[in-house]
């Protein structure tokens, strides 16, 4: 992985000089004397992080040094000081206040966990589990790397999605995920994350979602009722209920039943409420982030934003291209975030009046984009996965990305925030990567 991008202080040419005053809001130990210092014009990003780290050090004589990044006027600088100064219009002829903040880049990478077949969907919303899908129909629950807990089994084809549902108050220290897949069902599972276990736990699903014609390949939790939405490649929308209770609209009760001496539980069948019509491919991507509002993406090229009362779609992007991923972040949690079938993550303001054109491209990757997550906690910070293998960690205020995780050894097919400070991601080569120590959240 590459967190530098610059070359070393010690390559600098130590000719014209600039006043700066480093600054920044992080708190002690991380606060540098307030006056201002003369240093080289042609210093990059590494060797402003040399004097940061040597100005802390004369205030701490015990300072591990560390990576930093930096801001000028709410810009990173991302090329030599004079450089940016020169492109952006600044003056070096006053003191230039520097804002520093610790370098975006995992610290540390787990051991990966090895799965039957290619990873295929992960969730990290949840901080106390991993969620992953597998192309050998399986959904696992992992406590941390390694680490295995419950195996979803049910499924008769790969696992193409999965969600974790926000849990009620009834249900104690339960927790409902639901899993999509190829075999044209939707699977909710319940499960106990307190659970002390010396070996994976196989549970089965309590409620089946059919309805689809063909292959599921996304779902989506509304965040606060008991609702999801899934895309297909028959073109649709479905919207669910999630509720256990067998006297649900739409429900039929299966009863208990035994296999052999193992008792299963009761499972049940939904049929969806309402669905979306509108796409004329495969819908590839669902978000749910408000109660009224469902985005959707297509093999068909757009990217739409539905009312859900009247279901109709109030916003239609066309985009060129097949699109693969989308979500919802950033600044007021209102930007959109989207990938597809070229190397370009593109990023669009639907507030701004009078045009549909992203507002944001970043092209450092070399393959079709798989997924994008925005980080729940930034409107500035997002990770991508790519088929060329690389999981990038970017900030929408420069083009280059902060960071290049290149841990997994083919396609990367998904990647999602965890904790706050890690990145998990699945891929071909049949493994969950974990990339921690990411100081986002600073």
């Amino acid at each position: 992985m590459d967190i530098d991008g610059g070359d070393g202080a010690a390559a600098e040419e130590f000719t014209r000089q600039v006043q700066v005053r480093f600054v920044t809001k992080l708190k002690p130990p991380y606060k540098t004397p307030q006056s201002s210092i003369s240093i080289p014009a042609k210093l990059t990003r590494r060797g402003l992080s040399t004097i940061v780290n040597n100005l802390l050090l004369a205030v701490n004589g015990d300072w591990q040094s560390e990576p930093f990044d930096f801001l000028i006027d709410g810009e990173l600088v991302r090329m030599p000081l004079q450089e940016f100064l020169l492109v952006k219009g600044i003056s070096a002829e006053k003191t230039l206040e520097i804002e520093y903040i610790k370098a975006i880049a995992p610290r540390k990478e787990e051991e990966p966990s090895l799965h039957d077949d290619w990873v295929s969907a992960v969730d990290g919303s949840n901080n106390g589990y991993i969620l992953t899908g597998c192309y050998d129909g399986f959904g696992r629950i992992w406590r941390g790397a390694g680490i295995c807990t419950h195996v979803l089994d049910g499924h008769s084809g790969p696992i193409t999605s999965l969600c974790t549902l926000t849990p009620k108050a009834e249900s104690g220290i339960d927790q409902i995920v639901a899993t999509a897949s190829k075999d044209r069902t939707i699977r909710l599972w319940k499960f106990g994350v307190e659970e002390t276990l010396d070996q994976p736990k196989n549970i089965t699903a309590f409620k089946i979602l059919r309805g689809h014609n063909a292959a599921v390949q996304t779902i989506a939790a509304e965040p606060s009722t008991d609702m999801v939405c899934s895309g297909s490649w028959d073109g649709t929308i479905n919207l669910w209920n999630t509720n256990a209770s067998d006297t649900d609209s739409g429900s039929i009760s299966l009863k208990k039943r035994k296999k052999g001496r193992e008792v299963k539980e009761p499972q049940s069948e939904g049929e969806a409420l309402t669905a979306l019509v509108g796409h004329t491919q495969c819908v590839s991507s669902v978000m749910w982030p408000q109660r009224e509002t469902i985005y959707s993406a297509s093999w068909d090229h757009s990217i739409r934003r539905w009312d859900v009362e009247t279901g109709k779609d109030s916003l239609s992007m066309s985009c060129g291209k097949v699109i693969n991923c989308l979500d919802i972040g950033g600044e007021s949690s209102a930007l959109i975030a989207a990938g597809g079938s070229d190397p370009v993550l593109r990023i669009w303001d639907p507030r701004r009046p009078g045009t549909l054109s992203p507002i944001y491209h970043f092209s450092s990757h070399n393959s079709w984009i798989s997924s994008c997550k925005w980080h729940t906690k930034s409107w500035f910070h997002l990770v991508s996965s790519s088929y060329d293998g690389k999981v990038m960690l970017w900030d929408i205020r420069t083009a280059l990305p902060l960071a290049v995780i290149d841990t997994h050894k083919d396609k990367v097919l998904c990647a999602d925030w965890w904790r706050e400070d890690s990145v998990v991601s699945g891929g071909a080569d049949s493994k969950l990567c974990i990339s921690s120590g990411i100081s986002v959240v600073q």
